[in-house]
């Protein structure tokens, strides 16, 4: 009895226990959640054995109390009867063998006592044993619904520990991005590329304007040139003696 009464006291001490208070004091939650359900696994297996135990034993009791019922049934009818042939051989004149039977009805009524006694001092205690194996399945459903809660607790909280986690790296991520800045190394870097096309652009105009300063220069050389040559033209010309005049020839037939 004192077993049972134990097994109630650690199943009432589980179901009663408040996980979410528990959690609340726990430096460690997840640790603490996984130990919780490695001890109500093992609690609820010692307890399911437990209880199977108690169960057997008051089957084995109701049993017993049964055939001493039967038992008891038994002796009265034999008690019975055997006072009833008794009173028989009692009327027929035999009364030694009638002493016999009686003598055999007390037998059998002794009998019948002795069985109905047991049965009736394990009735209270059959009654009793009934009343804690109830308890105990009672129990036994609280706590595997208390395990049930355990696991989904755990799960959620580590579920919920890892998103967490993950938030916090993004949130250091957006940090150092904002330290960095990413948007002024990108404007030095469109200023820098900016600067490198205005100096294309720049070298290309001048390069542009070198070109056409070489064309004018080039035709201002041509021009000199031509001039050149026609004032060698010129001189040549005002040099060189006007050529004879020569005279007509005369029409001799005509003379």
């Amino acid at each position: 009895m004192a077993q049972k009464q134990t097994i109630l006291g650690r199943i009432s001490q589980l179901t009663r226990a408040n996980i979410n208070a528990l959690i609340d004091k726990a430096e460690d939650p997840e640790k603490l959640l996984n130990q919780l359900v490695i001890d109500y696994t093992n609690s609820i297996r010692d307890a399911e054995d437990a209880v199977a135990q108690t169960i057997g034993n008051l089957r084995m009791a109701e049993q017993d109390h049964a055939e001493d019922v039967a038992a008891a049934k038994e002796w009265g009818f034999k008690a019975t009867a055997a006072s009833a042939k008794a009173d028989a051989l009692r009327t027929g004149g035999n009364s030694i063998d009638a002493d016999k039977f009686d003598q055999l009805a007390k037998v059998a009524l002794s009998k019948q006592i002795s069985f109905e006694n047991e049965a009736k001092a394990a009735a209270p205690q059959i009654v009793q044993q009934n009343e804690v194996v109830e308890k105990l399945k009672t129990g036994l459903i609280t706590m595997k619904s208390k395990l049930v809660e355990l696991q989904t607790k755990r799960d959620q909280l580590i579920a919920r520990q890892k998103t967490a986690e993950a938030q916090a790296k993004v949130q250091d991520a957006v940090k150092s991005i904002n330290v960095l800045d990413p948007t002024s190394e990108l404007s030095r870097f469109e200023e820098k590329i900016r600067k490198d096309e205005a100096r294309v652009a720049g070298q290309a105009e001048i390069n542009a304007t070198s070109l056409d300063a070489q064309f004018e220069e080039l035709e201002a050389d041509s021009t000199a040139i031509e001039v050149e040559a026609r004032l060698a033209e010129l001189k040549a010309a005002s040099s060189t003696p006007p050529a004879a005049v020569e005279a007509p020839v005369a029409d001799t037939e005509t003379a």
